[in-house]
């Protein structure tokens, strides 16, 4: 079966910027897909270049078969966006949002209303059909921008940030709906996000992108457990002491970050005690010790050395990568 969503050594570069860097992956019919990793890392440009809104500088790449370059009328016809900024207009009603992206579809009259009426209902937008857009909550908007996106039935659904700025429970309960629109009909969902739990909640698999480049590419699960074990964290002031003093067969890995002493290793409520000890018999002063499964935080650390939120915090490398794609 062809994939849903077919990419090979896609690169996209704005003079000596490299945003996305030869990221190859393929996306199966009905998967959700996300893109994982800090502002800046290349995900939105990628998702771009998928949509046709911008040319690669070298690559390829397919939706339903469809080339972005070379039929980028029969890639928009197969896809659904929901951009990271706001797209609707406030001053019109929620049908009305909803009519005129049917009309610019030229979807026919009565098989617009059909489906206007059905995917509100889908979104439990239906009885505030009528009201101003203006008056709807971020979570609202974020269901009729999804509801909109699937108006011309679309085989693929590109998500940019779709819950960025909204509240946790707004955020599951839009959660709910994605995977709900991916079982319930088969669409394919490509998503892009910085929130661990959206990723780890919502996609079948994730490709971790940082600074233009796949790093990782698997399960959710998968990519926890290719590091191992459980991760004990212990605080110290003297953590190249600590490294050096815990080591025995038990100890998988040890990481240091920061004043972090990051131990990996299996059965860590038994061994907790064991760390303590040796620690204390070495006179190695303990802030604290903390314990837990790997998450996708983790995997990204492993990976790259750092946290993701470390990443968001680079603000002038990104404010350099924007302006410089904005100047192109």
């Amino acid at each position: 079966m062809t994939p849903a969503i077919q990419v090979t050594d896609l690169t996209k570069t704005f003079g000596d910027l490299i945003a996305v860097n030869h990221i190859s992956f393929e996306i199966e019919q009905g998967e959700i897909f996300g893109l994982l990793g800090p502002n800046g890392a290349g995900k939105t440009t990628t998702l771009s270049m998928l949509a046709t809104m911008q040319r690669p500088t070298s690559g390829s790449g397919t939706i339903q078969g469809k080339d972005i370059e070379k039929d980028e009328d029969g890639v928009r016809k197969a896809i659904g966006i929901v951009f990271q900024d706001q797209s609707l207009d406030e001053e019109l009603t929620a049908r009305e949002n909803m009519d005129f992206h049917g009309r610019l579809y030229r979807i026919p009259p009565d098989l617009r209303r059909q489906r206007i009426d059905d995917l509100l209902r889908l979104v439990e937008l239906h009885d505030r059909k009528d009201d101003l857009v203006k008056t709807f909550s971020g979570g609202m908007r974020r269901r009729l921008e999804i509801a909109r996106g699937l108006l011309h039935h679309p085989s693929v659904l590109f998500l940019d940030e779709p819950t960025l700025g909204l509240d946790p429970q707004t955020r599951n309960h839009l959660w709910h709906y994605i995977a709900t629109l991916s079982k319930e009909k088969n669409i394919t969902i490509i998503l892009t996000t910085h929130y661990m739990e959206e990723a780890d909640r919502l996609c079948d698999r994730i490709a971790i992108i940082d600074h233009g480049s796949i790093i990782a590419l698997d399960t959710p699960q998968n990519l926890k457990d290719s590091i191992g074990g459980d991760i004990v964290t212990v605080r110290t002031s003297d953590i190249n002491a600590a490294v050096q003093i815990l080591t025995g067969s038990w100890i998988e890995q040890v990481e240091l970050h920061h004043d972090e002493v990051r131990i990996h290793l299996h059965n860590a409520e038994q061994r907790i005690s064991d760390i303590i000890t040796l620690l204390n018999q070495h006179q190695i002063q303990i802030h604290s010790v903390s314990m837990h499964k790997p998450t996708l935080e983790d995997v990204f650390l492993a990976f790259t050395g750092k946290r993701i939120r470390e990443q968001e915090g680079d603000k002038k490398e990104m404010m350099r990568r924007q302006f410089k794609m904005r100047r192109h």
